[in-house]
């Protein structure tokens, strides 16, 4: 009997919904006959760094594996297929919406791309686990229709494409079937769901539909919103419905009304504000995330200032913090007045210092507080809030479990069961 050939190996960069894709990428390629002799990167392109990253892995994966066949896909191939294509490392190159095609998987072309703004249309695929078992990741919308000066993203992942409620239910179910406790709803511009569907259903709208519809889904989580586009029927969900895990994570970009203009962003340093002060009104156990860009062109040091006052008179927690980084093709990317690198760096670092100190300040308010901890792999949960537990005890991963905190130790959490 000859050896069961393995399955591909995928490293995924950037963000949830690339990590969604791997998933789809993955039994794609299974089904394709593609093996272990194959590696595949799914890129990110929103920082230079990102895509440095990637090239890097690209080398590191080929000196470890001199046979492998090397395919690329993900945003940054998808904007510059050319750049990839030309590395001796690389066999193949595959544009992001093409890498969720079976047909792509099954062919030998050395560059399968084409143009993504063309598409009117969302993937949808369903995935019936992943391999991390903790949570569900599950793509809702994809694209994006603005422009924001800094980023290229809408390039690599075209118009913005919702997944019709129906499908986003029928997924959701299985998914639940299946045994998973927690699913995070994932998109590039969530806040605008529903814009292409008939009867513009919107992201709150839909959200009501799949908890009603799917009642035995004990924990649903949403990844990066637009502050100025949250809807009515969200707020309700927020104040009402106790499965929607108070924790919000915000594109907020800078707290400079100067630079968020300049940014092209849709709100400003006071939407941000109001926005964290309603939904605390409406669900006082309410925390905050937030993506943040340091050493933005133009940015003076008071405009910094701005943004460290705003992640503390909002009480964010939970920071993703980017040095600016200049990206070919962007509005941004031609303003003259740049901060300099070594300044970028070191506002960033500052403002890592900050979110640290936030959130080992939530950490402390936390202690003697009851949560619902979902179990991760090597025996660490995450409460409602995205914060980390010590299990002391042997769990299934997955498993939903019931504990009070009593205190911190080794920057997470210790408890005794409820």
């Amino acid at each position: 009997m000859s050896e069961e050939k393995l399955e591909p190996k995928i490293k995924t960069f950037g963000c949830r919904l690339n990590f969604y894709e791997s998933e789809v990428m993955r039994e794609l390629a299974v089904e394709a006959g593609l093996g272990d002799d194959v590696v595949i990167l799914n890129t990110c392109a929103v920082t230079k760094e990102a895509e440095r990253h990637a090239r890097q892995a690209i080398r590191k994966a080929k000196k470890n594996n001199p046979q492998a066949k090397i395919i690329v896909t993900g945003c940054s191939a998808q904007i510059d297929s050319s750049k990839y294509a030309s590395m001796e490392e690389v066999d193949r190159v595959i544009g992001n919406d093409l890498k969720l095609k079976l047909q792509s998987w099954n062919s030998n072309a050395p560059v399968l791309v084409h143009d993504i703004m063309s598409l009117t249309q969302a993937d949808t695929h369903l995935i019936e686990g992943y391999e991390d078992k903790s949570r569900a990741f599950l793509q809702i919308q994809n694209g994006c229709d603005h422009r924001c000066t800094f980023c290229i993203i809408p390039y690599g992942r075209g118009k913005s494409r919702s997944v019709p409620v129906a499908e986003i239910a029928r997924q959701v179910k299985t998914l639940v079937k299946g045994g998973y406790n927690e699913i995070v709803f994932t998109g590039v511009d969530v806040t605008s769901y529903g814009e292409d569907l008939d009867g513009k259903p919107s992201l709150g709208h839909m959200m009501a539909q799949v908890l009603d519809l799917v009642p035995e889904l004990q924990r649903l989580r949403l990844s990066s919103l637009d502050p100025a586009m949250i809807d009515e029927e969200l707020w309700r969900l927020i104040e009402q419905e106790q499965r929607l895990c108070p924790h919000l994570h915000l594109s907020v970009q800078a707290g400079d009304d100067m630079i968020l203009k300049r940014m092209k962003r849709r709100h400003l340093r006071d939407d941000v504000i109001k926005l964290c002060k309603r939904a605390r009104s409406l669900r006082p156990d309410m925390v905050f995330g937030a993506d943040i860009i340091a050493g933005f062109p133009t940015e003076t040091e008071e405009m910094f200032a701005n943004t460290m006052a705003l992640v503390e008179e909002c009480d964010i927690a939970h920071l993703h913090v980017f040095p600016y980084s200049e990206r070919e093709g962007t509005p941004a990317a031609r303003i003259p007045k740049r901060v300099d690198v070594p300044v970028r760096k070191e506002r960033a670092a500052r403002l890592r210092a900050l979110g640290d100190a936030q959130f080992a300040k939530l950490m402390e308010v936390s202690v003697g507080r009851e949560f619902d901890v979902i179990v991760e792999k090597e025996q660490i949960g995450k409460t409602e809030t995205f914060l980390p537990v010590r299990l002391s005890e042997e769990y299934k991963t997955g498993q939903l479990i019931r504990i009070r905190s009593t205190g911190i130790k080794d920057g997470m959490l210790v408890y005794t069961s409820v």
